[in-house]
């Protein structure tokens, strides 16, 4: 069947007169010894040593230099507690606190009354006095949140500026905003309208073997995260969906079309996601422990492979054959590969993965997980090459079909067992099948090619 859908000094002191007065020499006093200085707040929240992935993160979003990044980091552990401090001083006129400039060297904090200028600069501050208390700010917050109704799209964000000194409220309309406004009886001085089409979504990423519907009717798993140009996707079995076919995805959230399928004759397919959701080259594996897929070399028959499924999850098994073909009820499938690993239906496209380079899509089969049984899948090369799609993987030198001279390596391009090709005037001959990456190079991968 193919599986469907379904977070001391005073007694030091003493002791030094008792000596001198018997006469003994002031010299054989002890002294006490030096307190241990107390370890700054940088040095204990770690800002003082951050990790390498930090800061070139730093560097390359906040364009900052490695040592403006380091200070920056140490400036904001240190800022936060002399807010904290200058805060709990403050009390009820305290308004706010908030660091700027590129290594974070100024700390602002804003208070209600002026006479607390002095202390808060005092306190290593910047002294801004505003008219409402943060506590107000925070008040009228929780009342529009509260007059939210239904899924509250048209005013979808909310949050107390410090900056501004009021409540900022983004909305789909001014009207929008206005009538939340009223409806939670907040002074509309206080509030600060944004008006924007922008529409904050959650994001989502896409594992091997999560489920997803099809036109929200029937269920079917992810195979492998995939892209085609700036398009994200993934792999899947054909029987799942036609062209056209929409997709929701493990949580119900609108996540695509089935760009392409084929099925009988073959059984694969692709599906283009939107922009909430993120290809991965994560499968899930036991224990909501994730397998990285690093490539799709072909393994040979009597190898162990995986599967990840939505519905019995992750079992293991052998390959039995390859370029098998199996007749459904629907029609014949060619080219499918054979397994000891059981399925059941709802498992159908999910991920099939030989140490870390992935196999194929589950196809069908018969048995099931209780008493054992036998499946079949769609080898992936085949749906790589088909529809020009690069497989995600957990190296970063994975690369789209690159365009070159007939008999030259490129990478993307998935390549078969004997299969030649030229690389910078030298011959080489394929060794196993699988889809070319970047690091690859016949050169670098004596485990995929031969000189010849």
């Amino acid at each position: 069947m193919a599986h469907r859908h379904v977070s001391a000094g005073c007694a030091a002191l003493t002791l030094l007169g008792a000596l001198v007065l018997t006469g003994l020499p002031a010299a054989a006093a002890v002294e006490p010894p030096a307190p241990t200085p107390a370890p700054s707040a940088a040095e204990t929240l770690g800002a003082n040593n951050p990790a390498p992935v930090v800061l070139r993160a730093m560097e390359r979003d906040l364009r900052l230099t490695e040592a403006q990044a380091r200070t920056r980091l140490v400036n904001e552990a240190e800022a936060g507690t002399r807010a904290g401090r200058l805060q709990n001083a403050l009390g009820k006129r305290f308004a706010g606190a908030w660091v700027n400039g590129p290594t974070s060297a100024a700390l602002t904090v804003a208070s209600t009354d002026v006479a607390d200028t002095p202390a808060i600069e005092a306190g290593g501050a910047r002294a801004v006095v505003v008219g409402t208390p943060l506590a107000d700010l925070k008040a009228a917050k929780t009342k529009l949140d509260r007059a939210v109704t239904g899924k509250g799209l048209e005013t979808p964000v909310r949050y107390v500026d410090v900056r501004t000194n009021r409540v900022a409220l983004q909305a789909t309309s001014r009207a929008a905003a206005d009538t939340l406004i009223e409806a939670a009886g907040v002074d509309s001085a206080l509030v600060d309208v944004k008006v924007s089409a922008d529409q904050p979504r959650a994001l989502y990423d896409i594992k091997g073997g999560d489920a997803f519907y099809i036109d929200d009717t029937f269920r079917c798993s992810v195979g492998f995260g995939v892209t085609k140009g700036d398009q994200q996707g993934f792999a899947t079995a054909g029987h799942c969906g036609q062209a056209g076919s929409k997709t929701t995805g493990y949580n119900q959230v609108a996540q695509g079309t089935f760009e392409a399928s084929v099925f009988p004759g073959q059984d694969m397919s692709w599906v283009g996601v939107n922009s909430d959701w993120t290809a991965t080259s994560a499968v899930k594996g036991e224990g909501g422990q994730d397998v990285q897929t690093a490539g799709s070399v072909q393994a040979l028959v009597g190898a162990a492979v995986c599967r990840s499924g939505s519905t019995t999850g992750w079992h293991c098994g052998m390959i039995q054959q390859h370029d098998t073909s199996v007749t459904y009820a629907e029609g014949t499938v060619d080219g499918v590969t054979r397994t000891t690993v059981c399925a059941e239906p709802g498992d159908s496209g999910g991920s099939y993965i030989s140490g870390v380079q992935a196999q194929g899509v589950t196809s069908g089969g018969s048995g099931d997980c209780t008493r054992g049984g036998t499946t079949f899948y769609q080898p992936i090369n085949p749906v790589l090459s088909a529809y020009g799609l690069t497989l995600k993987t957990s190296t970063s030198g994975t690369s789209a079909p690159e365009d070159g001279q007939e008999g030259s390596w490129a990478a993307g391009r998935v390549y078969e067992v004997g299969e030649r090709v030229t690389l910078d005037g030298v011959a080489y001959e394929c060794l196993q099948q699988h889809q070319a990456q970047a690091g690859w190079q016949p050169a670098l991968a004596p485990g995929l090619w031969q000189r010849v």
